[in-house]
């Protein structure tokens, strides 16, 4: 495994152990080049999926874009990491279970959403504003009102 900090090709494993959820290992490594430590993660992958964009171009699924998007919207918020990441392998998944190699990254986005609104609200809105492409205050404010009428609709609406 390369080091992330100096590209050292040589690392060791000082310690493994399965997630909460055993999904996946845990190792944390540390570099014999500069002594770096970082954690790694080993998963099964059922399939090699496909992503659909809205404009029709294809993508190779990338769990890593996903964990971006989900940490991006859970910054600064007292989640624990475990949780998130429980909930990144929950989608991931879903996904390969569906039995399809393409999804659509609307698909994806519903499933985050879905996560999200479990995890925490304020991430779950803050994801919702760039997936569903809020671009005044008025959407925010639209967004708000539909999810206190009926806390289920704003997840699934089509706007």
């Amino acid at each position: 495994m390369r080091c992330p900090y100096c590209g050292n090709d040589d690392t060791q494993v000082k310690d493994s152990r399965p997630t909460e959820d055993s999904g996946a290992i845990r190792r944390r490594r540390i570099c014999s080049g500069c002594g770096g430590r970082f954690t790694t993660f080993e998963r099964v992958q059922l399939r090699d999926l496909t992503v659909v964009k809205k404009s029709g171009r294809k993508v190779p699924f990338d769990r890593e874009k996903l964990a971006r998007s989900v940490n991006t919207a859970l910054r600064k918020r007292s989640v624990d990491p475990e949780r998130s990441e429980r909930m990144i392998s929950g989608i991931v998944r879903q996904l390969e279970s569906q039995g399809e190699v393409e999804v659509s990254s609307d698909q994806i986005g519903e499933f985050v959403m879905e996560g999200l609104k479990g995890l925490d609200d304020v991430a779950f809105v803050r994801f919702a504003s760039v997936y569903k492409n809020f671009s005044a205050a008025d959407d925010f404010r639209s967004f708000l009102a539909e999810l206190a009428k009926d806390p289920g609709a704003a997840a699934s609406d089509d706007e």
